[in-house]
């Protein structure tokens, strides 16, 4: 979000608050932030606001904006401050954690509405606001600071963008996604189940769902197997002490689900990422700089305590796998490591038919605090994704603030059919971890030198990646993706012999096929064969019978009467390619 739409979408809370404080004095404010689509403000009610009463609050807000035409600044200490919201315990709370060193509070006031606020407004709203770019977009509940301990208020969410025609862009691409809703689909499909007696975030694969995501795996493998990885297998349970040595127990412990055995005393956690254990395999043997790069890939089962609210599908889940991988290498080795890996995700993409940019994540400077390692490991590690970007010529942005703990990384953004971005992999580079594992090789010199550790995944997580690609494809896989590629379809029961042999010629070549011999008319099995999202029907009555033929349809129209060897040809090698 740039900064001028993100101070358009601040002001505009600011609008809002105005009007609800106007219409419902009795109200508590809170908090109104700036958000990716528009911007929300949360309030204690009186009485009950819904969506019905939207018309009224934009029509009062858009009575106010004409008199917004500047924005004054003041400053008040915790005493003053507190003054002006008597009662309100929500403003006292604030007012007590800006003003504890004593210092002052900001207040900014357009038209004749005050509030609380550190800034980040448009200089003159009546002029700068289109009034028809914004409206008013959904009630929710939300507690007190997120906290669940806390009063749950009312939420207000807005949608706002520069300009009328974005405005009604993003309505028409979220009724869209909609649609797409990769829960709804799957579920229709029969392709996915979540049950409440396993777990939510947990997701099981019916027959159908597990060939989708082991078709993503297959490709991934073969990726990892073109750049030299080996594939390994770790457990999904360790003690604690592997984390406290990698970092994840001081910096990541509230995500990690915890385990206990009735056998012994070790604090033990489900693992939330591989890297720790490949240290372990990778320190298991001595190492030559003849070795190097050691690269290990696995496919393991992974945890991560997320909470039920921010749980969606498989988009955000508590069990998961990820295309993970590790890489130890010598400093001489990295630049060609790194240009294989983007080199790899690109052909992966390429072959989903997905766009994407990447974001360049570095740490933020003024919180050094939050990483882990030296100024210097930082600044050489961020200079050398930089330099690899800027080499292979791919879009990418940087972002402060975005790096993990242990490490800069490049975030590959996908941007799916109907252009929403995902982060779906990332890459890098890591000089933390494994000093602090003590890993070591010996140099060509005879002395012992630390390997440099990326980590990289290619798609990410099957499971989520999944998700992306049912709402970019609307579940209308590829004929590769899909879970069932071809439906034999008799006319009649007379033709089901004859459609039986094709059925199995077809399943003989690997091709995974489905025979509806239902005693249903034509036109039923092909609108039924349409809902399933298959890519291929082939129809056979007399008059393929006579010709030893099958009519071939596609999912936008029939490409008339083939030969049955022809048809498996053309698929065979269409899977082949992935085309």
């Amino acid at each position: 979000m740039d900064q001028k739409l993100h101070d358009k979408r601040h002001t505009l809370a600011h609008l809002l608050a105005a009007a609800i404080m106007k219409m419902y004095p009795d109200t508590k404010r809170t908090i109104g932030p700036a958000i990716d689509d528009g911007f929300y403000f949360d309030f204690e009610f009186s009485t009950p606001v819904s969506e019905k009463d939207f018309p009224k609050i934009e029509k009062e807000m858009r009575k106010l904006l004409p008199s917004w035409k500047s924005f004054e600044r003041s400053e008040l200490n915790a005493e003053e401050a507190k003054k002006e919201y008597p009662g309100n315990e929500y403003k006292h709370e604030l007012i007590d954690e800006f003003t504890k060193d004593g210092s002052k509070v900001s207040f900014y006031k357009s038209g004749h509405y005050w509030d609380l606020c550190k800034g980040g407004h448009v200089e003159n709203p009546a002029a700068e606001i289109a009034a028809d770019s914004w409206k008013l977009d959904r009630v929710a509940g939300a507690y007190w600071r997120g906290d669940e301990n806390n009063k749950m208020l009312t939420r207000i969410y807005a949608l706002a963008f520069d300009t009328k025609e974005e405005l009604e862009k993003y309505v028409a691409m979220r009724e869209e996604a909609k649609k797409r809703d990769h829960r709804k689909i799957a579920r229709e499909q029969g392709w996915l189940v979540f049950s409440d007696l396993v777990g939510s975030g947990m997701p099981l694969f019916t027959p159908k769902g597990n060939i989708i995501r082991a078709e993503i795996v297959k490709l991934s493998r073969e990726l990892n197997d073109s750049l030299g990885f080996g594939e390994v297998r770790t457990p999904n349970i360790n003690k604690a002490e592997l984390f406290k040595l990698s970092g994840h127990y001081d910096k990541y412990k509230e995500d990690m689900l915890s385990v206990k055995s009735q056998y012994v005393e070790d604090e033990m956690f489900l693992k939330p990422m591989n890297c720790p254990q490949h240290t372990q395999i990778y320190a298991s043997q001595p190492r030559s700089y003849r070795d190097l790069p050691v690269r290990f890939s696995d496919f393991a089962t992974l945890y991560r305590d997320e909470r039920p609210g921010e749980l969606s599908g498989l988009t955000r889940l508590r069990s998961f796998a990820q295309d993970d991988g590790h890489i130890f290498c010598r400093e001489d080795q990295i630049a060609e490591e790194l240009s294989r890996v983007l080199e790899a995700i690109k052909k992966a993409l390429q072959i989903y038919k997905v766009e994407y940019w990447i974001r360049l994540s570095l740490r933020d400077p003024n919180k050094k605090e939050k990483y882990l390692g030296t100024d210097a490991d930082w600044a050489r590690s961020e200079g050398e994704l930089l330099a690899i970007l800027e080499k292979s010529g791919l879009p990418f942005k940087a972002v402060e603030g975005e790096a993990a703990f242990y490490a800069p990384k490049l975030d590959i953004m996908a941007i799916d059919a109907i252009g929403r971005e995902w982060q779906i992999s990332t890459i890098q580079v890591d000089r933390n971890m494994p000093g602090r594992f003590g890993l070591v090789y010996n140099d060509a010199d005879g002395k012992e030198k630390t390997p440099v550790m990326i980590h990289r995944a290619l798609i990410g997580s099957p499971d989520r990646f999944m998700g992306v690609l049912i709402e970019h494809y609307a579940g209308a896989f590829p004929l590769w993706l899909s879970p069932v590629q071809v439906k034999v379809l008799p006319v009649s029961e007379k033709h089901a012999e004859y459609a039986d042999g094709v059925f199995k010629q077809l399943k003989e070549n690997g091709i995974r096929a489905e025979l509806d011999d239902a005693n249903e008319s034509l036109g039923k099995k092909i609108r039924n064969a349409k809902t399933e999202k298959a890519p291929y029907l082939l129809v056979v009555g007399d008059k393929e019978v006579e010709s030893n033929t099958v009519t071939l349809e596609n999912r936008k129209e029939s490409e008339g009467a083939k030969s049955l060897v022809d048809v498996i040809t053309r698929l065979k090698e269409e899977i082949k390619n992935r085309s």
